[in-house]
């Protein structure tokens, strides 16, 4: 049998370079194609997968994407989760195979899709006892407002897995709060936690958004990459354990947190790290978190409730990752590293 044919979209980001260490890493007999903005990009790739085959260009190339996936027999998209056009294209060329050889398609949406609610009300900051799930309560999923982040591109993907004239099989990953350091070729570092933690250190306090009472699920990128390889593994091996199409939504979460809780335990390490002069956490409200980074009130101050049960049922997905508390320590290093606080911290130690 050939050897599956996979095309790549954000392999050089955070997502998607992880993902494609762990699949080319498990499986060196795959032919793996990589769409990279330039030869830079490209370089970094190339330079840890040198059996990848490169293809130059963006999501706006929409004739590249649509022939890419004619080709694929899977296509992990990773990049942006909000660009119609490219979504469309990849729609089209995995809807020209033949019935003999349909496509799979792993698009990767993203848990704030489910802060519609509060982005509507626009309170944040405030506790949701709602919680929504991908098995028994995978209904829901399908009458979320098309105003929710994400959703149009979404429904482009569920509509790929019921076209009947030219099926495709689908499946939407959907990743909450991702933490870690990432094995991926270009970026390795995650938003939501590190920003947080950069914004802490440059302001010199700790920040909640409004009383800090929203919570957020969350998982290691090691254990999401896991996700991603078993569904690649589904597909590539016809084993079809998996869900594809309409109900083909896999959340990936390995437990939540309350984002002032968190802000509380970035404060404290880094006081501890001695970059604080006090743990203390204030207030600061919407207008003053999206101005920190944007769409911060979103990202710090909105609630994201899920449960991750059909990729556990079907897959065996077992995530085994260090906790995000436990990772604080090295979030908080990290950004002082970048921030280059830590040589400064050094030389004032020293006296």
């Amino acid at each position: 049998m050939a050897a599956p044919k996979l095309f790549v979209t954000g392999a050089t980001g955070y997502i998607g370079g992880d993902a494609l260490y762990v699949i080319a890493n498990a499986h060196p007999e795959f032919d793996i194609t990589c769409l990279v903005r330039n030869s830079d990009k490209g370089g970094q790739v190339a330079s840890q997968y040198p059996k990848v085959r490169l293809v130059y260009g963006d999501l706006d190339n929409t004739g590249l994407l649509e022939e890419e996936a004619a080709k694929a027999d899977i296509v992990l998209h990773c990049a942006n989760a909000d660009h119609e056009a490219a979504a469309k294209a990849i729609a089209k060329g995995l809807a020209a195979h033949p019935s003999d050889r349909q496509g799979c398609w792993i698009h990767t949406s993203g848990t704030g899709i489910l802060c519609f609610a509060d982005l509507q009300s626009k309170i944040f900051g405030e506790a949701s006892e709602k919680i929504y799930d991908d098995w028994d309560g995978i209904g829901e999923m399908f009458s979320i407002p098309d105003s929710a982040p994400h959703r149009a591109v979404d429904k482009i993907v569920q509509a790929a897995g019921m076209d009947p004239s030219a099926p495709v099989n689908t499946a939407i990953v959907c990743p909450p709060t991702i933490y870690g350091k990432g094995r991926g070729a270009g970026n390795q570092r995650s938003q939501q936690v590190y920003e947080l933690a950069r914004c802490i250190l440059e302001e010199k306090r700790g920040i909640q958004v409004g009383a800090g009472k929203t919570y957020w699920t969350n998982v290691h990128i090691f254990d999401l990459s896991d996700c991603y390889l078993r569904l690649v593994e589904d597909a590539a091996m016809r084993a079809r354990k998996a869900t594809w199409g309409r109900e083909g939504y896999y959340f990936t979460e390995n437990g939540e947190h309350v984002w002032g809780h968190i802000s509380k335990v970035v404060a404290t390490e880094a006081q501890k790290q001695g970059f604080l002069e006090s743990d203390e956490v204030i207030t600061v409200p919407d207008e003053e978190a999206n101005r920190l980074t944007p769409y911060g009130a979103l990202l710090w101050g909105a609630n994201s409730r899920c449960k991750a049960i059909r990729a556990r049922k079907l897959l065996g997905w077992s995530p085994q990752g260090r906790s995000l508390e436990d990772e604080i320590p090295d979030v908080v290093a990290s950004e002082a590293r970048k921030l280059g606080l830590v040589e400064g911290h050094a030389a004032k130690v020293a006296g």
